[in-house]
């Protein structure tokens, strides 16, 4: 922690495809050996592979500001998109699978990963969702818990601006983040309970692992939570991003959050616990709408317009952004969401000409090139 606003920091989990048919494509592995060839990657990024084959995740540094998070972000996407390249696969910024279901189940697993699927069997068998994860820096333990239940009623509304997983095997699932359906299915999901401080977050999480629900105190499936490797809060809420705005976005959101929890605490506010049925209702409003149409308002119990909530996190979050000075970016950023529509809106549209055009596209709009165009392989 410094003076100024947190330090924040993204992983992002992207999935391999054949380019041609969309079909996963278990390449991990081989691309990972070759990424050193297609350009170093910035200090501090870091990349490796996820639970399946067909996944891989990038990993950024400890960011000051949005302009050296959007730089190793791009980075990271470039350099793996072209070792994916060389390897005969697409890289795709999707929160679910777009292509036909594999005619084979996956390669089996080993190591932790092999636990989980013990564990969670058919659950997570072709369990290949990825997301976009958020670090922001807090001081300790204990406050890491406090500002973890002052996000509680804005993480359905996080999860709608990140929607980027409307399509799964092939199909509409009618959904705007089928990534979150997905993950609803694990034991714990959702927005964490509210709890008092480090020590009974431990017992709650050693609860879960000693009834078997969870692998080891490290996996949680909370959508907001202390981070057990870093003096950080992690969201873990958002789809994957289609685009490194879209990330960064998050990222900026993410962090004026805590800087506003932070303030609060400082003033001796304190959260008001929410209802655990209408926080599951207001995640589950957000996965199937996005932003088109009504969202929950976790507080007030009640249904809202999608973009009245944005407007409310916005203002709820004005200061802490004016401090950073990322207001205008985030103003900016928003105004194209609203715009263009979420990745889920943009997939749909771009699917609409079949999985094949769905692919390219995507392959496309996942990378950014020099010079303000995209990388299309």
């Amino acid at each position: 922690m410094s003076d100024g606003p947190p330090t924040m920091g993204v992983e992002e989990e992207f999935l391999l495809v054949n380019p041609r048919t969309g079909h996963a494509s278990p390449c991990a592995e081989p691309v990972l050996a070759r990424h050193r060839h297609h350009g170093p990657l910035p200090d501090g990024v870091r990349v490796h592979r996820e639970l399946r084959l067909t996944q891989l995740e990038a990993v950024s540094g400890v960011c000051a500001g949005a302009d050296e998070l959007r730089h190793q972000l791009t980075a990271a996407r470039r350099v793996l998109a072209g070792a994916a390249a060389a390897e005969d696969c697409a890289l795709l910024a999707t929160g679910t699978p777009i292509g036909p279901a594999p005619a084979a189940p996956p390669p089996a697993s080993t190591g932790r990963y092999a636990e989980i699927d013990d564990i969670y069997g058919a659950v997570v068998a072709d369990y290949e969702a990825c997301g976009c994860h958020v670090h922001v820096g807090v001081p300790d333990p204990d406050t890491a818990v406090a500002v973890v239940n002052h996000l509680g009623r804005w993480l359905p509304t996080l999860l709608a601006l990140s929607a980027n997983s409307p399509l799964d095997h092939g199909r509409d699932t009618g959904y705007a983040s089928w990534r979150m359906v997905l993950q609803s299915r694990f034991p714990g999901s959702g927005v964490a309970p509210h709890l008092r401080g480090h020590a009974e977050y431990r017992r709650a999480v050693e609860a879960l692992v000693e009834c078997g629900a969870l692998v080891d105190p490290d996996q949680t499936f909370w959508l907001a939570r202390p981070s057990g490797r870093f003096p950080t809060v992690e969201f873990r809420v958002a789809d994957t991003a289609l685009t490194v705005d879209h990330a960064v976005l998050q990222a900026l959101l993410s962090r004026a959050l805590v800087q506003r929890a932070l303030a609060d605490l400082a003033d001796g506010r304190e959260a008001e616990p929410l209802s655990p049925q209408v926080t599951a209702a207001a995640v589950w409003a957000a996965a199937r709408h996005g932003l088109d149409g009504q969202l929950v308002d976790a507080a007030g119990e009640t249904r809202r317009p999608a973009w009245a909530l944005v407007d409310e996190l916005l203002t709820h979050v004005r200061e802490p952004l004016e401090e950073s000075g990322d207001l205008a970016e985030v103003r900016k950023l928003v105004d194209a969401v609203r715009a263009e529509g979420t990745g889920a809106a943009q997939q749909r549209a771009a699917a609409v000409d079949g999985t094949a055009a769905a692919v390219r596209w995507l392959t496309a709009v996942t990378v950014p090139a020099a010079h303000g165009t995209l990388l299309t392989g």
